[in-house]
């Protein structure tokens, strides 16, 4: 596979800046579900040229996308769990002290 120019290269590191700008993550995030170690953008370009050489843009591309489904997933299964009750909301705490006050009057 040829290899990318640097005028590619330069715009596909600004398509992805903008991509992480509009989900609300971070290079370090990227650099996580790319599995590098360093969120450094020389490191994430090597990890990116890397993709390409493996499958061109087609592989960059399939790669972003699963790694927004994840995020996707991610959000999901978050809001989810904010909508499950717990043990001590503000309701239960409500009963507990109309309770004790029924119980004090006894």
């Amino acid at each position: 596979m040829s290899r990318l120019s640097q005028q590619e290269e330069k715009e596909l590191l600004d398509f992805i800046k903008n991509w992480l700008k509009a989900h609300g993550y971070t290079q370090k995030d990227l650099a996580n579900e790319l599995n590098i170690k360093s969120s450094r953008t020389s490191e994430i370009t090597k990890k990116i040229k890397e993709l390409y050489q493996k499958g061109g843009v087609f592989n960059i591309v399939k790669n972003l996308i699963k790694i927004e489904q994840n995020w996707l997933k991610n959000i999901q299964t978050n809001s989810q769990k904010g909508n499950e009750t717990h043990p001590y909301n503000q309701l239960d705490i409500d009963s507990l002290v109309n309770q004790i006050k029924i119980d004090s009057y006894k």
